[in-house]
């Protein structure tokens, strides 16, 4: 079967219904405890950042504003190698609990 053809788009159909079927099912049994609340645990590694104000760094409205004029105009460039580098970058900080 093809991607596309009308029996690959009519089971497609078919399992989005089923899925939407299901999922209003469990809103449906779980709305009968909306008084019940949920708990959320975060991990250490979380629980250092938020403490550690990491998170709560300079908001630069201009800069989000020209990377988003450049994402429309289609010309905004990535560089694959420098995402790469700060990830390991930050990976090995938080392995290491330096704040360099």
């Amino acid at each position: 079967m093809k991607i596309g053809s009308p029996e690959h788009l009519a089971s497609v159909s078919a399992l989005s219904t089923d899925r939407a079927t299901a999922g209003s099912a469990k809103k449906t049994s779980s709305g009968a405890q909306s008084s019940e609340s949920a708990t959320v645990a975060l991990s250490s590694t979380a629980a250092q950042l938020r403490d550690s104000g990491a998170l709560d760094g300079p908001f630069d409205a201009e800069k989000v504003q020209r990377i988003a004029q450049a994402i429309k105009d289609g010309t905004f460039q990535i560089n694959p190698d420098k995402i790469a580098d700060k990830l390991i970058s930050n990976a090995q900080e938080l392995l290491n609990g330096s704040s360099s």
